[in-house]
């Protein structure tokens, strides 16, 4: 009598030596000698050697069988110290599911090729295990917020008016009006701090900036916070507490992935809180040490963030920027109009993953800064209002899951840390 179907991991662990079991999953490798015919078969959890020998009832069946066919595979369960993971499967019974053709993908193929395969490459152990670390990330983000009751909440996605800036807005045709993608929830979340004081979504931005480099993507998923009555240092310490807690958590329970990853796990567990802040002047200054030619009032770019990231080695903030560069909707310093309560969290390589601080709250000023930015105070009057009846100091930030991720587990480009990437010129598949 063969078991139910199980998962490989189970036979990895050691749970099932000597066992008969079933296992179904796709051929990962295939290799025929005249006497042997080793199949490596993939489910969700891992992957196991399965020998067939000519003797076998399944010798046929394994003969015909290629890379990548769906199979279900039944025999009793060896060890073998020469076998990935130690064990294997003498099949008893192989059954082809579905045959596949010739699979496209060898072992050697360009980055382009296998991003217009994306389909197929998602089937890869690289990123099989990046996707498996992902849900696990998302997993501790909503695990965090609930545990400091946050509420999730749902915003929309078509927006009638930007919340970063007209230029990188994706306009579409809605019926008969002209409406966009949503850049952020941030303006609908402040709208939800009036009645649940403390909230949080995860959802997807869409942003069209024309930028080529390895961190940009038009469509990304963000985790966007707002709370009542706090200020940007309580968002910074959320922030923080926040990004240690996952990196903790991933370090933790995700330790086979980040093995196979070649991820060392040490750089995430050796987070902790306070992360360095400093000033945007005092940026500007290190810059300038350095010999970079910015003037103060200039934004940073992905050379400026990613040369203060390597001088800390570790993720840290920029706070208190000049007006001039960023939102209408951040607060004034009260003790410098020229000044906003804005931060910035940066990280090695990377740069920027979040951007955060204190809302402007006050409903004169935030009409002067909606003139100032030249928006127009009609698109804006549901976000006025809020600021009419019973307002109150807020803050709230955006992360990317992706930029998070990528600097998590070290990977060269954005692009590996979701699914279906889509930058200005990748949109298949």
């Amino acid at each position: 009598m063969f078991m139910s179907v199980i998962r490989v991991q189970q036979i990895l662990e050691g749970r099932c030596e000597g066992k008969k079991v079933q296992v179904r999953g796709w051929i990962y490798r295939k290799r025929e000698s005249k006497k042997t015919i080793f199949l490596v078969v993939r489910d969700p959890t891992g992957v196991v050697q399965c020998t067939v020998k000519r003797d076998s009832p399944a010798w046929k069946t394994a003969e015909e069988a290629t890379i990548e066919s769906s199979v279900v595979v039944s025999g009793t369960v060896k060890r073998d110290e020469r076998a990935p993971g130690g064990f294997e499967i003498a099949v008893e019974n192989l059954k082809v599911v579905g045959l596949a053709e010739t699979f496209p993908i060898t072992e050697y193929q360009s980055e382009e090729f296998l991003r217009d395969v994306r389909h197929l490459w998602l089937r890869s152990r690289r990123m099989t295990l990046i996707m498996r670390v992902r849900s696990e990330l998302l997993w501790y983000i909503h695990e965090f917020f609930r545990k400091r009751e946050f509420v999730e909440v749902s915003p929309p996605m078509f927006i009638s008016s930007a919340c970063e800036g007209g230029a990188t807005l994706f306009g579409l045709k809605y019926f008969d009006k002209d409406l966009y993608l949503t850049q952020s929830a941030q303006l609908y979340l402040e709208a939800l701090i009036y009645s649940l004081e403390k909230v949080y979504c995860v959802a997807p931005s869409f942003r069209a900036e024309k930028s080529r480099t390895v961190r940009h993507l038009t469509e990304y998923w963000h985790v966007e916070a707002e709370q009542a009555f706090v200020g940007m240092e309580e968002m910074m310490k959320l922030e923080e507490n926040l990004v240690t807690y996952v990196c903790h958590k991933v370090g933790e329970n995700c330790r086979k992935e980040l093995d196979a990853l070649n991820v060392d796990v040490n750089k995430l567990l050796e987070v902790k809180t306070p992360f360095p802040r400093i000033t945007y002047s005092e940026a500007i200054e290190r810059l300038k040490e350095k010999g970079f030619k910015i003037e103060w009032g200039e934004d940073l770019g992905y050379d400026e963030e990613k040369a203060l990231a390597a001088e800390f080695g570790k993720p840290f903030f920029i706070h208190t920027y000049p007006r001039q560069i960023k939102a209408f909707y951040c607060k004034l310093h009260p003790e410098n109009p020229e000044l906003v309560l804005s931060a910035d969290l940066l990280v090695p390589r990377v740069g920027e993953i979040t951007t955060g601080g204190a809302r402007e709250d006050d409903k004169d000023k935030l009409v002067e800064r909606l003139e100032e930015f030249g928006l127009r105070k009609e698109d804006y009057q549901w976000y006025i209002d809020l600021r009419r009846y019973g307002t109150v100091p807020h803050a709230g930030f955006g992360l990317g899951v992706e930029r998070l991720l990528m600097w998590m587990l070290d990977l060269e480009n954005v692009m590996e840390a979701i699914p279906f990437p889509r930058t200005i010129r990748r949109f298949y598949p």
